[in-house]
């Protein structure tokens, strides 16, 4: 299976995972009555809506360039995951709602161990599924599958600390803890909801390669530049999963077109083998634009 359909299936299997959670946590809600289960389900809504998007942005991202995008769609899966912390911030303010009206009529009748039963099986079910969403989309640097899992992440955070809320009420009796632990719960919701917001307004504005991304370029084209004199200016954004790296290359004046050439095909083949979503762009210059300052290759 290729990446680009992985990717899609990945996405398109989210949606089916955030439906199943959601169902059983609106039965835990239905069973016990807690306004801190409500929060939790109401930010399982959120990660279906999520799942939709990502679905949908995944699809666009994968499209190729074309004359209105010559360099693609990749900022798809951007707004995917700006739109997606938007709604998890939504979610936050509803929870904050329904928790503070709670306070004032605490009431926790129904509470018992099969709703939290079901709550714990939902929450068993998105930490598997966050784990392999973050692990692939790390590994092929998609916005949207990891801003998928680290909210699903965050989801399961949120089902401990409720579950955890909800025995200490049962051994305590006080009711008033249930919606004290959804306030604690939205709080939560709000910094995850931001974190993706800002994580993915960075790439949006043309954010630089992460420090770690920016290691292994230079260490790329150190290897591979045998024949340069100096690579400076060297320049990187993010689109998406897309890297795009640009650069000028200081060669010998004498050097032919086609001896620069095959230095530039080195460089771009080793970026390329190391992150496998670089767009390498190489400015050529003769050995007159040496800089006091830039990147010597060995």
């Amino acid at each position: 299976m290729t990446d680009k359909a992985s990717s899609q299936g990945l996405a398109l299997a989210s949606i089916g995972v955030a439906l199943l959670v959601l169902a059983l946590k609106f039965v835990a809600w239905w069973l016990t009555g807690s306004v801190a289960l409500y929060s939790d389900a109401l930010e399982s809504f959120v990660n279906v809506a999520g799942a939709v998007l990502a679905w949908i942005a995944i699809r666009i991202a994968e499209r190729p360039a074309d004359t209105n995008h010559p360099f693609g769609h990749h900022k798809a899966e951007n707004f995917s995951a700006i739109a997606e912390g938007t709604m998890i911030l939504l979610a936050a303010l509803l929870v904050i709602q329904e928790a503070v009206g709670a306070l004032w009529n605490p009431g926790l009748d129904r509470l018992g161990p099969t709703g939290m039963i079901v709550n714990a099986v939902a929450m068993v079910i998105n930490l598997v599924w966050a784990r392999l969403l973050i692990r692939i989309g790390t590994r092929r640097r998609s916005p949207a599958l990891s801003a998928g899992g680290r909210h699903l992440m965050a989801d399961v955070w949120t089902s401990a600390g409720v579950l955890v809320g909800l025995v200490l009420v049962l051994l305590s009796g006080w009711a008033i803890l249930d919606p004290i632990m959804a306030l604690i719960v939205a709080a939560n919701i709000l910094r995850e909801g931001w974190g993706v917001v800002f994580a993915s307004a960075g790439d949006l504005m043309d954010s630089a390669a992460h420090s770690d991304d920016r290691e292994i370029i230079t260490a790329a084209i150190r290897e591979s530049s045998a024949g340069a004199m100096q690579i400076h200016d060297l320049r990187t954004r993010r689109a998406g999963k897309v890297l795009f790296i640009e650069f000028h290359l200081v060669v010998d004046r004498e050097m032919t077109v086609g001896e620069a050439h095959e230095i530039c095909d080195a460089i771009e083949d080793e970026l390329e083998r190391r992150i496998p979503e670089a767009r390498t762009t190489i400015h050529v210059e003769p050995d007159d634009k040496l800089k006091k300052k830039g990147l010597e290759p060995t």
